[in-house]
């Protein structure tokens, strides 16, 4: 993916959807962003992309929801409220890295240390008009 900007929502969707359809099984994507920059929504595209039907939500609480693609699971994290990586772990988080879907991980930056080394990084940040800039660059 490139860098792109987002003017509102729908661009955002938009710009998942797009990221979406080149993604392969077995591929993490890392969303850094303060809240309200756009993680949430660029995943709903994202799994559009995939093929997914169901509504997408952060996963705040739960911390992971699964959605069925056309081909391929997504397993949507959300790291936010997450203290210690034995949390995520005890997720089975290892069993989620090999099950050969799709992995998105909202606040990822607060564990990379348990992200693979071909994670791809995505930076979300607001401009002060509001809209959304999305930024490929390496991980923390």
């Amino acid at each position: 993916m490139q860098t792109a900007t987002a003017i509102d929502e729908a661009a955002m969707i938009e710009a998942g959807r797009a990221a979406g359809t080149a993604l392969q099984a077995g591929d993490v994507i890392a969303l850094v962003g303060e809240l309200g920059s756009g993680k949430t929504h660029f995943t709903k595209g994202l799994a559009a992309g995939l093929g997914c039907k169901t509504d997408i939500t952060s996963p705040t609480f739960p911390l992971v929801h699964e959605h069925r693609g056309s081909d391929l699971l997504v397993f949507h994290f959300d790291f936010y409220r997450i203290e210690s990586a034995v949390e995520i772990i005890s997720l089975g988080w290892d069993d989620y890295l090999d099950a050969g879907g799709i992995c998105v991980i909202e606040w990822a930056d607060k564990f990379p240390g348990l992200l693979p080394p071909k994670t791809q990084w995505l930076y979300f940040t607001m401009n002060e008009d509001q809209t959304r800039l999305i930024t490929p660059r390496p991980g923390p």
